[in-house]
């Protein structure tokens, strides 16, 4: 499992019976998690002294319980800043355990020594933009959702990264990338993080299993004569490492390079134990 431990501001305190009990920065949040389907006694106090508690409706959804927390906040990771607050369905508006992602691929363009061009579909608030770009890569960032966009860019002024090459888009991303094929532009590197489910601005419908691979054949014809990475997150429990693994392995079997794919993890500080977030496929070339 590839693990995001390199948090100073964030960690994962616990987790029990379908919830976790994070600290972001200042304030301690008890969000729910459908992988934690253990029950443990919850003895941490932050379990009863939180500053927000997000409770699942048996109905669906869900609505937010505030104790004394702000409606906005900033984390950082390294160099990046991160505009953070509660918004619907449990989210804060940033996937911590995205940053071993980050640090993986911002070695890569680092260390490239050349102009590196990324493509970021399904790019939320902006997490993996901010650190390809402050790595170096010019970025086209691509989303459907027009808040998402603003979202991001207040993060970029945040960190630094106002003049930064990055390419703003409210977009839906597989209409984008079809212009792109027609328009003959190309990329050295791609990264998506698709939903389950979505639908794009127009009411463009996306189901992963069934939208995926259709994306990753398209997105092939977009990399350039010398690709350097492919990266592919998922958070659909039917999308296994393997999976991961095998779409990537097929459809960029033209390119001289290398798959891997695994669970993406954060460390739960109070008992050793990892809390699973989901995959990662990650294509790169042989140097």
């Amino acid at each position: 499992m590839w693990l995001a431990d390199n948090w100073k501001e964030y960690e994962v305190i616990d987790c029990s019976n379908g919830e976790k009990l994070e600290r972001w920065g200042n304030y301690i949040l008890v969000r729910p998690d459908p992988q934690v389907i253990w029950d443990t006694p919850k003895k941490n106090k932050g379990w009863r002294k939180k500053n927000g508690h997000y409770h699942r409706s048996t109905k669906g959804g869900g609505e937010w319980e505030f104790f004394d927390l702000p409606e906005q906040w900033d984390l950082h990771y390294k160099n990046l800043t991160f505009h953070l607050k509660p918004f619907h369905f449990k989210h804060t508006g940033l996937f911590p355990e995205q940053a071993v992602n980050w640090d993986w691929f911002s070695d890569k363009i680092r260390t490239a020594k050349r102009p590196v061009k990324v493509l970021n579909l399904f790019a939320y608030t902006g997490g993996a933009t901010l650190a390809a770009a402050a790595a170096g890569a010019s970025v086209t960032h691509v989303d459907a959702s027009k808040g998402m966009v603003t979202w991001a860019k207040e993060n970029a002024n945040a960190s630094g990264l106002k003049d930064a090459p990055i390419r703003w888009l409210v977009d839906d991303c597989v209409k984008f990338v079809e212009r792109e094929i027609r328009r003959g532009n190309h990329y050295d590197a791609i990264i998506m993080d698709p939903p389950s489910y979505g639908r794009g601005p127009k009411g463009e419908i996306w189901k992963i299993e069934a939208s995926i691979h259709p994306l990753i054949k398209l997105c092939a014809q977009l990399l350039s004569e010398q690709p350097l990475f492919f990266l592919i997150n998922s958070y659909t429990t039917g999308l296994q490492p393997a999976v991961l693994t095998y779409l990537l392995s097929t459809e960029l079997k033209a390119f001289h390079g290398t798959v891997n794919s695994d669970e993406i993890g954060l460390p739960v500080s109070s008992n050793g134990l990892v809390l699973p977030c989901g995959a990662s496929g990650r294509w790169e070339a042989l140097s």
